[in-house]
């Protein structure tokens, strides 16, 4: 399968698209990584460069950073990670626009408990940053720790969603 790939501009700054031609021809969106993202990829060489095939991406990402909830769909594909990674990265998605959840809570949703720490790794390798919404797991005090594409980032997205809990924790 061939990998797709197209650097989006944003108000975060400039976005790396990574995705797969679908089946039925669309694509699924497989990286989404702001730059500087810690264990973000570089461009492989295979890769092939097409803005085209992101063009629903691209809208819904712009919407989404205009604070549009129910912006357009995205179609993603979480392929890779463990089986544990899996679990924590599809309870992201589950997290509503303007919400913030704990690493506690988080842990308790997928039914373990106490696995804190394991969760908060797993949401630092989530390959699908914005569209699969780490930015809306917060510490145990409501601060906005922890962010692969940095906490400024972090703070700008739970503020843009309004997420009242962690924005006002931060100040």
């Amino acid at each position: 399968m061939t990998t797709l790939y197209a650097i989006h501009p944003s108000r975060l700054g400039d976005l790396l698209l990574v995705g797969e031609l679908a089946p039925d021809g669309g694509t699924l969106l497989t990286g989404c990584y702001l730059p500087g993202h810690r264990r973000g990829p570089a461009v492989d060489p295979s890769w092939r460069e097409d803005a085209a095939a992101f063009t629903g991406v691209a809208t819904a990402l712009d919407a989404h950073l205009a604070g549009i909830p129910d912006g357009p769909a995205v179609r993603v594909g979480l392929g890779g990670g463990t089986a544990f990674q899996q679990s924590v990265w599809e309870a992201l998605r589950a997290i509503p626009w303007g919400a913030t959840v704990t690493y506690g809570e988080l842990a308790a949703g997928i039914g373990r408990p106490g696995a804190a720490r394991a969760v908060g790794a797993a949401v630092a390798r989530n390959p699908v940053s914005i569209v699969v919404p780490c930015h809306r797991v917060v510490g145990a005090d409501g601060s906005t720790t922890g962010y692969a594409g940095g906490i400024e980032r972090k703070e700008i997205l739970l503020a843009i969603e309004g997420a009242r809990r962690a924005v006002a924790a931060a100040r």
